[in-house]
C-alpha cells in the first residue's frame, strides 16, 4: 500500500472492501491524461499540445494548500492543518504562459478553464499574473507544439476542440481510477464494417417488395448515395422529396462513406424531437441499442442503458442523434460537459438533417463553423432535406445584413437531370384566392372524412380544434400540450389510420407533425406560410403514392397577422407568389429563388455579433460567445403540466431533491410559455414553484385532455428542442 504522507495526490477514496485507503498520485494523473489527450489531439494533427496539456494542466494540486485540501475533504486526516487557496488550475496555466508566450493564449486558457470552462481573452491575463508556489514542479516536457495552420477565424474552434481532448480525457482517467466498472464497460460497440453488414442485410427485405414507380426511385437514390460514398471527404448535399426515402439513403452514403476514408461515427442532427424519436428507433431495429446513441432533452434516462447514459457523455458511439441545439451549442460553448463531446465530432461524418431549419439569425457562425469542421477536422458533412436552402454563395439581406455562405464546393448527391421532384410528384399544391374565416375553414375541412390540417400557431389550432364537429375522431397536437400527451396522441393517431375505416379521422395541428412523423393523409390543408412549410406539409399528403393524385390546399385565415420567423417567411413566399404565380412549387429551381427572397429580407445573420467575438484570435470571448448563442428564444418559461404520470414524479422531486433522472422524467411533462403569460398565472397563484427554478400547475383543470395547457396570447410554435 502506497505511504499518503508521502504523496502528492491527485484523487483518493475509501475502499469498503479491503478498508484501506486507494490513492492515485498526482503524478500518474497527469500522465494518464497526457496520453488519452495526445491520442485524442493527435487524430487531428495536434497530439503533441494534448500531451502538454494533460502533462501540466493538474500540477497545482501539487501546492501545499491543495494537499491539505483533498486530505480534510476526503476525510483522511481532518488535521491536515488550514488551507487558503484550494484552486490548482491557474497554476498549470501561468506555467504554459511563462512557456510558450503563445500570443493567443491557447493552452493556458484550457487549462485555467478545464473545470470552470474557457475564460473570455480580456479577462485571462490578469488570471496569469501568477506567482507559482516553490514546491510546484515547473518541469515542462521538452515538447515543441504543432504550428497551427488554419484560417484565424477558426482558432476559437481549434481551442475548443483542444479543450474538448483535456477534459475528456481528464474525466475519463479519474473515471478509470474512481469508477473502473464504468470505464470498463464503455466502447465494445460493433465497428462500422459490422454496422455495414447489418444495414446490408436489413436492405435485403425490401429486394422481394412489388415492383412499384416509388420503390424503384428509391432504389435509384440508395444506388447513387452508394456510387457517391467513395468520393473525396467534404461537403455533400441530398436533395430527396418526401417519400424518397432520404433518412436511409442518407445512412447509406454516411456509413460507406465512412468505412471508405476511415471515420470514427456518424452523427446526425435533427431539429424536431418528433424526427428524432422516428429516426432513432429506425436505427435501433437496424444496428441495435448499443450502436445508437439518442441524445436530447426530452429522451428519458429510463429508456437508456448504462451504456448509453456514458456514451451520451462524450459520444462516444458509433451512430448518435441528436438536435441542432445540442450540436451548434456545444461547438460553440465554453463549458466543460458540453465541450467535452466535441473532439467525437472531429473525423466523423456530421449528417445535417431537415437543413433548411437551421436558424437564419445564427447561420453565419453556423456555416462558418462547418467550414471549420470540414477543413481541419477531418469532418464530411451531408446536407439533408427536401427543401435545400441556399448555404453556398454571397446574399443581401436587409440594410447592411450580408450572409457569405460555403467557399467550400458543395457536391450534389442527386444530379439535377434526375428531376426527382417530378418522378416522385403524387400532390398538387392549390394556393389560395382569397382570405377566409376559420368557420370557412372548419366547414371545408369536414368535406373530407380524412384530412390533416397544419396552422401556424397554438392559438389557431386551438381556436380551430374548437370548431369542429364531433362526428368522428379529432386531434389536436401543439406545443400547448407537454411532450408525453403529444407522444400519446400521436399513437392513438397511428393506431386509427390502420384501423378505423368508417369514423372521419380530422387533425389539427402545428407544424410539429410536418417532418418525421410518419403519416399519410389523402387530403392536406396547410395555412400560408414559408414554400418549404408548404411543401413539408405536402409530404403528408399521399405519401405512399395510393391515389394517382392528391391535392393540398393553401388556405390563409382572415384576421391574422404571421409574426417573427413565420411572418418573414410568409412575406418572402407571397413576394415569390406575385412574380412567379405558375411556378412549379416543387422545383428545386423555385425553392432556390424563394431563399433568396427570404435572405433578402432578413436583418441580420448574426444577431449577437458572434463572429466579431471570435474574428481577432488575440481578443476571443469564450465566455461571452457561449452566453449569447442560444438556437431557442429563451423568451420562454417551462412549466410542468398535471397530465398524466406528472404528479407522481412532481411528489418524488418535493420528497428527494433534483436529478438528472427526475428532470428528464418532468420533462416529458413540461409546456413552455411566454414569460408574460407565465407572469400572470405566478401572480395569480396558478403556478407554484415547487423548487428553485422549476415550476409547477397542479390545477387539473388548467390542462384539457385535448388540447393541453389552458392560456391565453400564446402564438408562436417553438420547433427547436435542447
Amino acid at each position: 500500500m502506497k505511504r499518503l504522507d508521502r504523496l502528492i495526490i491527485s484523487h483518493l477514496y475509501f475502499d469498503q472492501d479491503s478498508k484501506e485507503w486507494v490513492v492515485q498520485s498526482n503524478e500518474e494523473h497527469c500522465k494518464g491524461v497526457s496520453d488519452m489527450a495526445s491520442e485524442f489531439a493527435g487524430r487531428i494533427g495536434y497530439g503533441n499540445w494534448g500531451k502538454i496539456l494533460g502533462y501540466i494542466h493538474d500540477r497545482g494540486k501539487e501546492k501545499e494548500d491543495f494537499q491539505r485540501y483533498i486530505r480534510i475533504k476526503s476525510g483522511y486526516d481532518c488535521n491536515a492543518g488550514q488551507y487558503n487557496d484550494k484552486s490548482h488550475s491557474i497554476t498549470g496555466a501561468a506555467m504554459l504562459d511563462k512557456k510558450y508566450g503563445d500570443p493567443f493564449k491557447i493552452m493556458p486558457n484550457i487549462v485555467a478553464g478545464h473545470h470552470r470552462g474557457l475564460y473570455n481573452r480580456f479577462e485571462l491575463d490578469s488570471s496569469l499574473q501568477y506567482d507559482i508556489p516553490e514546491e510546484v514542479s515547473t518541469c515542462i516536457p521538452d515538447i515543441k507544439p504543432e504550428q497551427p495552420k488554419i484560417k484565424a477565424t477558426d482558432i476559437s474552434h481549434l481551442a475548443r476542440v483542444l479543450f474538448s481532448c483535456l477534459t475528456d480525457a481528464d474525466y475519463l482517467d479519474t473515471e478509470r481510477f474512481m469508477n473502473p466498472s464504468d470505464f470498463s464497460s464503455r466502447g465494445n460497440s460493433n465497428t462500422l464494417p459490422e454496422l455495414k453488414q447489418r444495414l446490408d442485410d436489413w436492405l435485403l427485405q425490401f429486394k422481394d417488395l412489388p415492383a412499384s414507380p416509388i420503390n424503384s426511385i428509391r432504389n435509384e437514390i440508395q444506388q447513387l448515395c452508394l456510387d457517391k460514398s467513395n468520393e473525396a471527404p467534404g461537403i455533400y448535399e441530398l436533395t430527396v422529396p418526401t417519400g424518397g426515402g432520404k433518412t436511409i439513403s442518407s445512412v447509406v452514403w454516411a456509413l460507406n462513406h465512412a468505412i471508405e476514408h476511415n471515420k470514427d461515427r456518424i452523427i446526425i442532427a435533427i431539429p424536431y424531437t418528433s424526427i428524432i424519436i422516428q429516426t432513432a428507433k429506425i436505427l435501433r431495429d437496424i444496428f441495435g441499442d448499443n450502436n445508437v446513441l439518442e441524445h436530447h432533452s426530452v429522451v428519458s434516462e429510463e429508456n437508456m442503458n448504462h451504456k448509453n447514459k456514458l456514451m451520451s457523455e462524450n459520444w462516444d458511439a458509433p451512430i448518435v442523434v441528436t438536435t441542432n441545439v445540442q450540436l451548434f451549442e456545444s461547438i460553440f460553448s465554453n463549458k466543460p460537459g458540453k465541450c467535452r463531446k466535441l473532439h467525437s465530432i472531429c473525423n466523423s461524418i456530421l449528417i445535417l438533417d431537415e437543413v433548411q431549419n437551421l436558424p437564419l439569425t445564427f447561420l453565419q457562425p453556423i456555416v462558418e463553423a462547418i467550414e471549420a469542421y470540414t477543413g481541419n477536422f477531418n469532418v464530411s458533412v451531408l446536407l439533408c432535406t427536401a427543401s435545400q436552402p441556399c448555404l453556398s454563395g454571397i446574399h443581401k439581406g436587409l440594410g447592411t445584413a450580408r450572409f457569405t455562405g460555403l467557399q467550400s464546393h458543395v457536391n450534389p448527391i442527386i444530379p439535377a437531370e434526375m428531376r426527382l421532384h417530378e418522378k416522385l410528384r403524387r400532390v398538387d399544391l392549390k394556393m389560395p384566392t382569397s382570405k377566409e374565416t376559420l368557420e370557412d375553414v372548419a366547414k371545408r375541412l369536414c368535406s373530407f372524412p380524412r384530412v390533416l390540417c397544419i396552422v401556424n400557431t397554438r392559438k389557431i389550432a386551438s381556436e380551430l380544434y374548437e370548431l369542429m364537429p364531433e362526428d368522428g375522431n379529432v386531434i389536436h397536437l401543439s406545443r400547448m400540450m407537454c411532450s408525453k400527451h403529444i407522444q400519446d396522441k400521436l399513437s392513438m393517431l397511428y393506431d386509427l389510420l390502420k384501423t378505423s375505416h368508417d369514423k372521419p379521422i380530422r387533425v389539427i395541428s402545428t407544424q410539429l407533425v410536418e417532418a418525421g412523423v410518419d403519416i399519410d393523409f389523402p387530403v392536406v390543408f396547410r395555412q400560408f406560410a414559408g414554400l418549404d412549410s408548404m411543401l413539408q406539409a405536402a409530404g403528408r399528403c399521399n405519401r405512399e403514392g395510393k391515389k394517382k393524385n392528391a391535392t393540398t390546399y393553401i388556405f390563409e385565415p382572415d384576421g391574422y397577422v404571421a409574426k417573427g420567423n413565420m411572418g418573414a417567411s410568409s412575406y418572402a413566399m407571397k413576394e415569390l407568389l406575385s412574380l412567379h404565380p405558375d411556378s412549379d412549387w416543387f422545383d428545386p429551381d423555385t425553392m432556390r429563388e424563394y431563399f433568396r427572397i427570404l435572405y433578402s429580407k432578413t436583418n441580420s445573420f448574426d444577431k449577437e455579433g458572434i463572429i466579431g467575438m471570435y474574428a481577432d484570435p488575440r481578443k476571443i470571448s469564450f465566455e461571452t460567445i457561449s452566453e449569447k448563442f442560444h438556437l431557442i428564444d429563451e423568451q420562454e418559461t417551462s412549466v410542468i403540466v398535471n397530465y398524466g404520470d406528472a404528479e407522481k414524479w412532481v411528489r418524488l422531486l418535493k420528497e428527494n431533491k433534483p436529478s438528472k433522472f427526475l428532470l428528464s422524467k418532468l420533462g416529458l411533462y413540461s409546456v413552455g410559455i411566454r414569460k408574460r403569460t407565465f407572469n400572470e398565472l405566478y401572480m395569480k397563484g396558478v403556478i407554484e414553484e415547487i423548487w428553485d427554478g422549476i415550476y409547477y400547475i397542479p390545477l387539473k383543470q388548467q390542462y384539457d385532455e385535448n388540447t393541453g395547457l389552458k392560456v391565453s396570447n400564446e402564438y408562436e410554435e417553438q420547433t427547436f428542442v435542447i
